[in-house]
Parts: C-alpha cells; structure tokens; sequence
C-alpha cells in the first residue's frame, strides 16, 4: 500500500487515472477511505432508464460506497458542485470522462470557460479532492468527430488537472503508479496556456 494514503495534508488534489476497468475507481475509493474524512461523492453519470448495462454499472459503485458519505450529482456545471461541498474534508470526483461526454455539445468558448473555471476551483479549493479519469487516446484515431472531440478535450483536461496535482496515479496491468514519484511533471503554466491557446 502506498503510505502517502495515509499522510494526506489539509490541502490536496489527487488525480487517479487509467483504462476501462483497470481498478481506478476502486484505488481512488480507497484513498478516500485511508483519508480518515468526512467523503462527499460527486456523480458524474447521468441515468438512462432503457440502458440496463449502464445502471449495472452505476449499482456496483454504489454498492461499494460506504453509507456514511453523501452523493451529490454534478452533470454540468461540476466547479460550482465542488465549491458547495467545500464542508466536507474529502471530496471524490468520479468520473471526469463522463463529465466531459455530458457537454460536448458546448462550443469551444463554452467549454474553455467550464474547464477554467474548473482549473480555479481546484486551485482555490480547501481540503482533499479526489479526481478519476479515464485514460483516452493510446488507441487508433477515432473515426467520427465527436469521439475526436471527446478525446482531445479530456486529454487536455486530465492533462491540466494532472500538472496542479500533489499526486497523479496509473492504475493499469492490476498495479498502481505513483506518476509524481516516478515522473517529471511538465510545466503547469506552459500546459495551462497551451489549453487556452489551442
């Protein structure tokens, strides 16, 4: 086990990111648990009642889920959720993929705007923030232009979260990487102007 999971500060932000169903959920999960804190959970997924899979899927992070901590949900605007739940000591974010797919339809300026805004927030916040994110990108080009979209824009996201983190983890093969003790971080500045730029 990873002992800064137990050495969390007052102030942290922790990117966990990886593929389907590598284990990220759960690790980030755990973090909020090792943290000792009170846990508000921020759901990302909207529910589509004709989609049996998909509401499994859901169920089973439900299941896991302690009793104790609060489930919110956040389908837009997910910088304003993360400010109203600042009372609580843990904040679990999950997941920053669906986030993104729930706004493609948002104009690049619309997006740029929720995304900094997102940025500041977490900047600005107070206590623990856990963020999951799914890793796109390592396969072929997708073939149609909302999936290019979807790409890019959570790339870029995860990349900026990833560059004002304490703690970035891969979660892959069964095993978890601590990115920030095996990595060189890239320049947060340059990677937050090249977002706004592009």
């Amino acid at each position: 086990m990873d002992n800064s999971i137990t050495q969390l500060g007052q102030q942290q932000l922790i990117l966990v990111t990886g593929a389907a169903r590598c284990g990220k959920s759960e690790w980030a999960e755990m973090l909020a648990i090792e943290s000792n804190k009170v846990v508000t959970y921020i759901a990302t997924a909207t529910i589509d009642p004709t989609d049996l899979e998909w509401q499994a899927r859901i169920s089973r992070h439900q299941q896991r889920r302690p009793d104790t901590w609060q489930t919110v949900a956040a389908i837009e605007d997910l910088a304003n959720v993360i400010d109203r739940s600042q009372r609580s000591d843990c904040i679990l974010v999950d997941s920053l993929g669906t986030w993104v797919a729930n706004l493609l339809e948002q104009s690049d300026i619309e997006w740029e705007q929720l995304t900094q805004s997102l940025i500041t927030e977490l900047t600005d916040s107070l206590g623990t923030i856990i963020l999951v994110a799914e890793e796109t990108g390592w396969g072929v080009v997708p073939e149609y232009a909302s999936g290019r979209l979807f790409r890019d824009r959570l790339g870029m996201l995860t990349r900026q979260i990833g560059s004002i983190s304490n703690t970035v983890y891969l979660v892959t093969g069964g095993h978890v990487l601590n990115l920030s003790q095996l990595g060189t971080k890239l320049n947060a500045k340059t990677e937050i102007a090249q977002a706004t730029q592009s």
